[in-house]
């Protein structure tokens, strides 16, 4: 009976041994978008693709809309290793990096060829790399889109945009840009951008084709106009603490994870836009195109803003960003 025993509770230790031993690595994702948005389907093929792909050494946990804090709760959860993975527009880490607020220059990038090659060539590779010495290791560019402005009167040209009272964020350039189109920016939180435009404390909303309509923005602003102002990309981010601790084979399949999930974004970004417009269009709304005539004159309004954050974004940049387009 003892011998019994005794077998017993070494049989016990191995399987909590074996347990213990085969536990999956927990990977906490925060990011600011909706589950249906596209970014957030993205992440949730990336939990799906990973488990299957590590057979289970993963496990992903993911925090969408907010849910896990603002932007400098995401930052200090990957700083600190409590938070393994999270994402976020690219203006925001210009804290730590000035020369990503090349993304909030005007007009600068025309179309998402355009946007692939900066992002995934080169310099959008060193502008990522340069957040390691923050402890966070850039993975790569996911997309929101081109910026267009959303608004409750038309606004078909320059002289329309003048003292349109529109939303912004916090960034200095993209005040600056709608400063120099006439308009007049207010700050507003993302979590109330909804209510201030339903109650009229902003009349508009320049934000790209998919976020305005998983956000429900054309329920209240009957009025969009095309004028693609800049290109907004979301920095895929990793905690370096916990990516130090990975074997090459465990770093290899969120690579790999990333790649599918970042091929699916951006394919589905693109595709949603033209089935966006036209059911802007069902719903009682318009869908304005600028001229190229009249849109030329919106860049030739903010050809100065550039020149004004030199300091932040280097000539050589910009001019780096024009030679790649121009390669195209």
């Amino acid at each position: 009976m003892r011998i019994f025993r005794l077998l017993s509770l070494s049989c016990l230790m191995v399987v909590m041994l074996a347990s213990v031993g085969f536990a999956a690595t927990v990977i906490k994702i925060a990011h600011p978008n909706v589950p249906s948005h596209p970014e957030g389907q993205a992440f949730e093929l990336f939990k799906s693709d990973l488990e299957k792909r590590s057979n289970g050494a993963f496990k992903v946990q993911i925090y969408d809309s907010s849910k896990y804090g603002n932007f400098d709760a995401v930052v200090q959860g990957l700083q600190m290793g409590v938070l393994q993975m999270g994402a976020d527009a690219t203006n925001n880490f210009s804290v730590f990096n000035p020369k990503l607020m090349m993304f909030d220059m005007p007009f600068l990038i025309p179309d998402y060829e355009s946007s692939d090659q900066i992002t995934d060539g080169p310099l959008g590779q060193e502008l990522a790399n340069a957040l390691e010495k923050n402890n966070i290791m850039g993975l790569g560019y996911i997309e929101i889109g081109f910026r267009n402005i959303f608004s409750s009167r038309p606004v078909r040209t320059l002289e329309d945009a003048r003292d349109l009272k529109i939303r912004s964020t916090h960034s200095k350039a993209h005040i600056a840009i709608l400063k120099a189109l006439g308009m007049n920016p207010t700050p507003v939180a993302w979590g109330e951008v909804y209510t201030a435009l339903q109650q009229k404390t902003v009349d508009a909303i320049d934000i790209d084709l998919n976020l305005a309509w998983f956000n429900k923005f054309p329920e209240i602003t009957k009025y969009v106009t095309m004028t693609n102002s800049f290109y907004s990309p979301h920095l895929v981010l990793v905690s370096t603490a916990f990516w130090s601790k990975l074997d090459p084979q465990q770093q290899q399949w969120i690579r790999e994870s990333f790649n599918v999930m970042q091929k699916f974004e951006r394919e589905t970004i693109r595709k949603n836009e033209a089935m966006i417009k036209q059911k802007i269009v069902e719903q009682g709304g318009e869908v304005i195109e600028l001229s190229p005539e009249e849109r030329q004159r919106w860049v030739e309004a903010t050809r100065s803003i550039a020149e004004d954050f030199a300091d932040a974004v280097p000539p050589a940049v910009i001019q780096e960003i024009k030679d790649t387009v121009s390669k195209k």
